[in-house]
């Protein structure tokens, strides 16, 4: 296995597997085999509908196992930017929405007996600066009083108790977080789809899709399907088969960085309660313990578009090394990237045109968020009310000069690092 291949697929290796005959018809034809068209198709294949599910790489080659499998849930907006944009009714139907979603995540993992090293651990988020404590320490305050959540902010003196580093200025702390292993995690959603009986093409692309008479054409490498009803789960991996909504998801690549096995005396002094962890940087990074508490899977975005070049992994090795100068030096054994989807609204969306079902654009945490918005679109093509969701209310706007690639990425990575330089250089300047 090659050190580029995704840390995951040690313990879960993606496989090839003997091609199924592709059936002329069927009640749903579901786009993409991750989280999101994997969820669908459990849902519907129980329900009693035909489902085929057909995806152009294998089934999770994407960003399915290549995520640093953290259940985060996050929304990128804050409630105060949400209720500016889409009113307070929905801002709040939004907050509550990403604590059911984390609850439904947990119990379906819990009551189908997958296997995928979860662990509710709790996430340490650090501040960057001292304004940005204040503002985790509310959001905590609201996170307890609002939602009932279990969280508290973490002040510079007890951070050390959370996390082995002097680097931030204290944090917060919210305890309906943990970590699962993704790539067992799709495994077992795969195994469930099948025995509900629902047929996986790996590495079939869709070509295209055409409304035809009550249902739809979906043109496939082999063979044309006719579908009473259409869910697309792309995502990220969105490509020019639907030109329409490429022009309204921007892919963005984020990377991962796994350590060589640390001693546990080590990984004891740097991430003291094997918790989750964020920041609040602009660019900010995502990292956290490997399912058996031996190495540093450290994440953030990647800032290219093309080719695997190495300056995205020096770029988080230094990062890395910032935060845990102990680490300066230490051996990384894998380093690879997945693409997440983003949108102009900036929160995770479910939308339809011409009949055809989208659940897509989740920001950079899918974890939780496939898998609920396959689930609410497929209950929606079940007509089954408990497929309302906060998420359902417009598609997203196009993206001007948006062909499927991200061209302005590197520009905007360059912008990012720039304004977390000055906002560090200000703080020590106060501090000093």
């Amino acid at each position: 296995m090659s050190e580029r291949d995704a840390y995951w697929w040690q313990a879960a290796p993606l496989t090839a597997e003997r091609p199924q005959p592709v059936a002329p018809a069927c009640d749903v034809a579901i786009v993409g085999a991750g989280y999101t068209g994997l969820s669908a198709a459990i849902t519907l294949a129980r329900a009693g509908r035909s489902v085929q599910v057909f995806d152009r790489l294998r089934p999770g080659e994407g960003a399915s196992t290549r995520n640093g499998g953290i259940t985060s849930g996050n929304l990128r907006l804050s409630r105060t930017e949400m209720v500016r944009r889409f009113g307070e009714a929905r801002a709040d139907a939004v907050l509550a929405e990403a604590k059911a979603a984390r609850e439904d995540l947990y119990a379906f993992i819990a009551h189908e007996g997958i296997d995928c090293d979860f662990r509710l651990t709790g996430r340490f988020a650090g501040a960057a600066t001292p304004e940005d404590y204040d503002g985790l320490a509310r959001e905590a305050e609201h996170l307890h009083r609002s939602l009932g959540i279990e969280a508290h902010p973490v002040s510079r003196a007890e951070q050390r108790g959370y996390i082995g580093t002097d680097y931030y200025h204290g944090g917060n702390v919210r305890m309906d977080i943990g970590g699962l292993h993704p790539a067992k995690f799709h495994a077992g959603m795969l195994r469930l789809a099948r025995a509900a009986g629902a047929t996986i093409h790996g590495e079939t692309a869709v070509l295209g899709i055409r409304p035809e008479g009550t249902g739809h054409e979906v043109a496939t490498a082999r063979g044309t399907v006719r579908a009473g009803h259409v869910i697309v789960g792309t995502n990220g991996y969105t490509d020019a088969a639907d030109r329409w909504l490429r022009r309204r998801l921007v892919p963005v690549r984020s990377r991962i960085i796994a350590t060589a096995p640390l001693s546990p005396n080590l990984m004891g002094e740097l991430m003291p309660p094997r918790m989750m962890y964020t920041e609040t940087r602009r660019l900010h990074y995502y990292y956290r313990p490997s399912p058996d508490g031996t190495r540093i899977l450290f994440g953030g975005r990647d800032g290219t578009v093309a080719g695997d070049p190495n300056w995205p992994t020096a770029n988080l090795r230094r990062a890395l090394a910032d935060i845990f100068p102990t680490l300066d030096g230490t051996e990384i054994s894998h380093s690879w990237f997945g693409h997440v989807a983003m949108n102009r609204d900036m929160i995770p969306r479910i939308f339809g045109r011409r009949g055809v079902r989208y659940a897509a654009g989740y920001c950079g945490s899918g974890v939780v968020w496939a898998r609920w918005a396959g689930q609410k679109a497929a209950l929606q093509v079940l007509g089954d009310g408990a497929g309302q969701s906060a998420l359902d209310f417009r598609a997203p706007g196009f993206v001007p000069l948006m062909n499927g690639k991200a061209w302005f990425m590197p520009g905007v990575f360059a912008w990012l690092s720039l304004q977390d330089r000055l906002a560090a250089r200000r703080t020590r300047r106060r501090t000093a």
